[in-house]
């Protein structure tokens, strides 16, 4: 049998599942990864983004977790607030994460993580990058991949891959040609929901103390209204304070063909959130304007399969969420992981085998993720509750919290988060990958 080490995979998309496949792949001994990435550059933007202690474990084994840590902001806890007044419904102390589960819940800047899962793969002479490049079309699925890739300048080209992964986003063309391939359609749920992100400056804040101790905390603020929230906290060493909201969507409802993000309306925003307490509107009002812009929310249905032949979906590709959870990141990466071990114990490296590999994948964490959107969706329903008994009820459970000390916050709720942080996919799928793989088989 021939060496697995020895494979050519291929990746299209550089985001934080692209990033993090590379690498799992990497560490795991495989000597040709070819990553293919749509833009001329990884020129990190972004906003910022939580790390919980769940992928903090994946990223520690990569080495990328302590360069992260550096700047980021451990969180200690979390306010959660009514909108309109301010006043706090609960407070969820969190202090010792990083002792009951090895890593520190982080809120630090998307370009840190990127930056450093990029860093790192350039550090790995297995892995090669090819910027402005897009995939056309999955032509062949088994037993070797055939696709087309588009450079930006230049014809297209064929290349042929023993495996691809499809980490092309939310957008992604690998799982439209998988779909086809399978006979079956796509299904979008229409959430309603649409965000805000923004980074205000010390230098923005530093004229008010009431802003100024928001920055300094590290606590996570939610303010809560009708159906819309503000989630708030510090990055880049507290330099910057991060805001994303969740607003009603109209900009994208109305819009005449499909897109995902636009120019914003500061007006607007103000508007949306007028509502809301003095200390957030005072913030949303240090926005420069022109500098406002907003993304619609987007999830679809289960997908039917993730994987068929030697392609296989990962990240927004196959599972994209809504925010409420701080999850998406982290599971992308984790898919990244999980399937780095199945190739790495494939008992061979025939096509059929690596096919029932990516089953086993698969079988691994389609139903966990599929749980984690369904969450994360259901958890937007519980905190934009208007007016009415739904509400009060709810904002009782915030304040008496239960025996375990849940709240209605999934993100918040310690329940909830020692089921997702103690999960260990890389332990899981070492354990179970045999009895995956005679499944995938049957």
């Amino acid at each position: 049998m021939a060496n697995y080490q020895d494979l050519q995979i291929a990746i299209v998309g550089a985001g934080m599942g692209g990033l993090g496949a590379a690498l799992a792949l990497a560490k795991r001994g495989f000597k040709n990864i070819d990553v293919y990435e749509t833009a001329s550059n990884l020129g990190f933007v972004g906003a910022g983004i939580q790390m919980p202690p769940n992928v903090g474990r994946i990223l520690s084994s990569l080495g990328c977790w302590d360069g992260i840590e550096k700047e980021a902001t451990a969180v200690n806890g979390t306010s959660i607030r009514q909108g309109s007044s301010n006043e706090e419904l609960t407070h969820v102390d969190m202090p010792n994460i990083k002792e009951k589960y090895g890593y520190a819940h982080l809120c630090g800047h998307r370009s840190s993580l990127a930056g450093n899962l990029y860093e790192a793969c350039q550090r790995e002479a297995s892995i090669k990058f090819h910027f402005s490049s897009s995939l056309v079309q999955v032509s062949r699925f088994t037993p070797k991949v055939h696709f087309t890739i588009r450079p930006r300048e230049g014809a297209p080209y064929e290349v042929e891959a023993d495996v691809l992964l499809g980490a092309d986003g939310i957008k992604s063309q690998a799982r439209i040609d998988l779909l086809r391939e399978l006979n079956a359609e796509q299904e979008e749920i229409e959430t309603g929901q649409a965000a805000y992100r923004i980074m205000l400056t010390r230098e923005q804040m530093a004229h008010d103390p009431e802003m100024l101790a928001l920055l300094d905390s590290d606590d996570v603020v939610r303010w809560v209204g009708e159906r819309r929230h503000i989630i708030a906290y510090s990055i880049s060493n507290k330099s910057i304070y991060n805001l994303s909201s969740v607003q009603p969507d109209k900009s994208f409802a109305a819009a005449p063909s499909v897109t995902y993000t636009t120019k914003g309306s500061k007006s607007t925003m103000l508007d949306v959130f007028g509502d809301f307490c003095p200390l957030v509107t005072k913030m949303l009002d240090l926005v420069p304007e022109g500098e406002v812009c907003e993304w619609r929310l987007r999830m679809y249905k289960p997908l039917p399969a993730w994987t068929h032949g030697s392609v296989a979906l990962l990240g927004d590709a196959c599972h994209p969420t809504l925010p409420h959870l701080s999850q998406g990141a982290a599971m992308a990466i984790e898919d990244g992981a999980v399937i780095a071990e199945v190739l790495s114990m494939a008992p061979s490296t025939d096509a059929d085998s690596l096919a029932k590999a990516l089953r086993a994948y698969q079988l691994s964490r389609k139903e966990w993720c599929s749980n984690l959107v369904e969450m994360a969706y259901m958890s937007s329903l519980t905190l934009h509750l208007g007016e009415g008994k739904a509400r009060e009820e709810r904002d009782r459970m915030f304040r008496e919290r239960g025996s375990d000390g849940s709240v209605p916050d999934k993100w918040a709720s310690p329940d909830v988060q020692k089921m997702i942080y103690s999960n260990d996919c890389v332990a899981n799928i070492r354990r179970d990958f045999q009895q995956l793989y005679a499944q995938a088989e049957a």
